[in-house]
């Protein structure tokens, strides 16, 4: 099992390149040793849009995806994919890549065992997994190269007027039914609900477009701070 380390960084939700620059900074100041650390966990939806087997898709983010192709030479990075950025494997070929279906994916932190997903995966019914089935699939993207442009164009411009941020009304409650699913864990920690908040051994992490924060490890424990 793989153990989390001191300083490692949880980035979740940065929704780049729509909902701010954080993201690129971050990465920048990591890549020019302003800050330190060996293990960089991207929990999903780091980009507002991004999959593998389409170039015309890696157009609108790629001075960052340059950065982190740079940055997996040299320090560790795991990215949980998201229900913005999948099939991610076929881009970033030097990282740990984790599909939808390979999560929740266990690591050690301080003894203690450790649940990592984006957060999608649980509760979320029949009908939103069978199109996550069909669409983050290889021959679904590539049926749809002959019209990349038009689809991608469209639903770019859609995701750059969506508001993201929101408090979740009842999220103790789904918390409650999510943990059903962790039963043999110390912790869980999960982007995808932008809350920024820690329930019992689920810890929600924060938003880096909506509350401008990440998760740090600092003596052993996940902190949120702005780096």
């Amino acid at each position: 099992m793989i153990q989390i380390q001191e300083n490692a960084i949880f980035i979740a939700d940065s929704h780049y390149p729509h909902h701010g620059d954080d993201f690129r900074q971050l990465l920048q100041k990591i890549n020019n040793k302003e800050i330190l650390t060996q293990q960089l966990f991207l929990m999903g939806d780091n980009f507002d849009l991004l999959f593998g087997h389409n170039d015309h898709i890696q157009t609108f983010s790629k001075e960052v995806i340059d950065l982190l192709q740079t940055l997996s030479k040299t320090i560790e990075i795991y990215y949980f994919e998201g229900n913005h950025d999948f099939c991610l494997s076929n881009i970033f070929t030097n990282m740990n890549v984790y599909s939808r279906d390979e999560q929740p994916v266990e690591f050690s932190l301080g003894g203690k065992k450790v649940a990592l997903s984006h957060g999608d995966k649980y509760t979320t019914g029949f009908a939103y997994d069978f199109y996550c089935k069909v669409l983050r699939n290889k021959i679904t993207l590539t049926l749809l190269r002959p019209f990349e442009k038009i689809i991608i164009n469209h639903r770019i411009k859609k995701l750059s007027e969506k508001k993201i941020c929101h408090t979740f009304k009842g999220f103790d409650k789904r918390v409650e039914s999510i943990l059903e699913h962790y039963k043999d864990v110390d912790l869980v920690i999960e982007g995808h609900f932008h809350q920024s908040k820690v329930i019992g051994k689920y810890i929600s992490l924060p938003s880096q477009a909506c509350q401008g924060l990440v998760g740090v490890v600092e003596e052993g424990e996940v902190v949120f701070k702005k780096l």
